[in-house]
């Protein structure tokens, strides 16, 4: 691709996308992560156009070129592989900081609570104190009804304590039932008091509280065993929607998916605004997780504030969930996955992880094997193992035989496969040779044909020692010519010199 200054129409690298005054860098541009499909797109466009000359030559077939794009450019597993590593990244990031983020959401839960119950207690113009700094409640003009004002006594800007309880309560809920469910945005929002069930045990008759998942992205509900802690948190958040009535208020709620309304619904996520009751919406969900994570004041590791998105909790308690025993299985039918490589793609792995599999693998082996090959060795089984390396050395090279091994040809090394010549002891392997020639010559000269066949099979190995000496030494001493690479431009013509290919549009 040509400089951007030498084209009077730039080609912009795929790789990267232009960003807007905001966020624009030094050089006005943002990694893109999706490139590649633009590069499928017009792979695509071209192999359409091949396929309709086909079929109509006239029409189409002047326009039919060879694509410019081809099949290794549009594959997507190195994007997979880097996509699954920024999710591990990202989880491992988050996890350590969810402790503190479910704290101050508990904390604040509670601090808004105390803080609106005081001001309620209060006459309006009055003072009050709870943890933190005393307030004064306004003096309203007109009655708001269902909202307490306050404001710092010197003055300042007022303070909704309603809003403020409201959203410390349900980014507490929000909170607590996505790290305890791992469910998606969506299902969370669709529970209803009627996915609270009760299943018994046929052995002990104990009851099971059941929390029943609405079919939502797979088309198949599931049910998750209520654990006590999101026991205590349903059980809150009925009572305040219950608001002292016998029964949960029924609200319509709009998928956005299905694009339709749905029925009148007890559900358990849902606010009174205004005269009525109406759904919790996602995105005042996402502002109020924005707020706690900004009073938190978390950063991530390029410096900037740390932000969750809701499917962050979905990874986390697989992650989770798996680390602490759960098996995968299990963990799949939890996580409502099709494929049990989806939920093992969400789970992370961490280095500790990995170190701490590869302890217990050869903490598993060494009680498969004898206790005393992990003893510490005497000195006298030290020298006889370097010893066994010292007696592998002959005057033609080195022997390769497995340590605490005899020779199996009885040191006769001329003939062993086993024997690795040395280059450097080539006279001295020439003159054995020379010296089997003259005894194979006195042996034939005395009559001796059995000394003669034996001096002979010696004298093959010394040969094929010699050949292996003159072959190492080549490879040794050969240079491997690489050559210049050659390129080829758009008419074909080839040219072996870089400077001499000719550019383009």
């Amino acid at each position: 691709m040509e400089a951007a200054g030498d084209d009077p129409h730039p080609r912009h690298d795929l790789s990267h996308r232009r960003t807007g005054p905001a966020d624009r860098g030094p050089a006005g541009r943002a990694q893109r992560l999706d490139g590649r499909s633009v590069l499928s797109a017009v792979r695509a466009f071209y192999l359409d156009l091949a396929e309709w000359a086909d079929d109509d030559p006239a029409r189409w077939g002047p326009w039919a070129v060879r694509c410019p794009v081809n099949a290794s450019d549009v594959s997507h597993k190195k994007d997979r592989s880097r996509r699954k590593s920024r999710m591990d990244q990202r989880t491992r990031e988050r996890l350590p900081v969810l402790p503190a983020l479910v704290s101050w959401v508990e904390t604040e839960r509670a601090r808004t609570a105390e803080l609106l119950c005081a001001a309620e207690t209060t006459q309006p113009g009055a003072l009050f104190t709870t943890a933190g700094p005393p307030l004064r409640r306004t003096v309203m003009k007109t009655e708001t009804t269902g909202r307490v004002w306050a404001e710092h006594p010197d003055g300042g800007r007022r303070r909704d304590l309603s809003f403020e309880e409201h959203r410390g309560f349900w980014t507490w809920a929000m909170v607590a039932v996505l790290r305890h469910t791992g469910v998606r945005i969506e299902e969370l929002t669709e529970l209803a008091h009627h996915s609270l069930i009760q299943y018994r045990l046929p052995d002990t008759n104990e009851l099971i509280p059941l929390l029943q998942i609405a079919p939502s992205k797979t088309d198949a509900e599931r049910l998750l065993v209520i654990s006590p802690e999101l026991a205590d948190v349903l059980s809150a958040v009925v009572a305040r929607i219950r608001a002292g009535q016998t029964h949960v208020p029924l609200v319509v709620s709009y998928d956005k998916n299905e694009r339709v309304y749905n029925p009148p619904m007890p559900l358990l996520f849902q606010w009174r605004r205004r005269l009525e009751n109406r759904p919790v919406a996602e995105t005042s969900l996402r502002k109020y997780l924005d707020h706690a994570l900004t009073a938190l004041g978390v950063k991530d590791t390029s410096g900037h504030p740390m932000r969750y998105t809701f499917h962050d909790f979905r990874r986390l308690f697989i992650t989770d969930a798996i680390m602490h025993g759960m098996p995968p299985h299990i963990a799949q039918l939890v996580a409502g996955h099709r494929d049990i490589n989806t939920t093992m793609g969400y789970k992370a792995v961490y280095p500790e992880e990995v170190i701490n599999g590869h302890r217990a693998f050869l903490a598993r082996r060494r009680a498969l094997r004898p206790s005393e090959e992990y003893r510490t060795p005497t000195d006298e089984e030290w020298a006889q193992f370097l010893g066994h390396f010292e007696h592998r050395k002959v005057s033609i090279g080195d022997c390769g035989r497995s340590y605490d091994t005899p020779c199996i040809h009885e040191h006769s090394c001329l003939r062993c496969p086993l024997l690795r010549p040395d280059p450097t002891a080539r006279p001295r392997l020439v003159q054995i040779r020379d010296n089997l020639l003259a005894r194979i010559a006195e042996a034939e000269s005395h009559r001796w044909l059995g000394e003669a066949e034996g001096l002979k099979v010696s004298l093959a190995g010394a040969r094929a020692k010699l050949a292996d000496m003159d072959q190492i030494t080549t490879r040794r001493n050969q240079t491997v010519q690489l050559g210049v690479p050659a390129f080829t431009d758009a008419a074909g013509r080839s040219s072996t010199n870089p400077t001499q290919r000719r550019h383009h549009p």
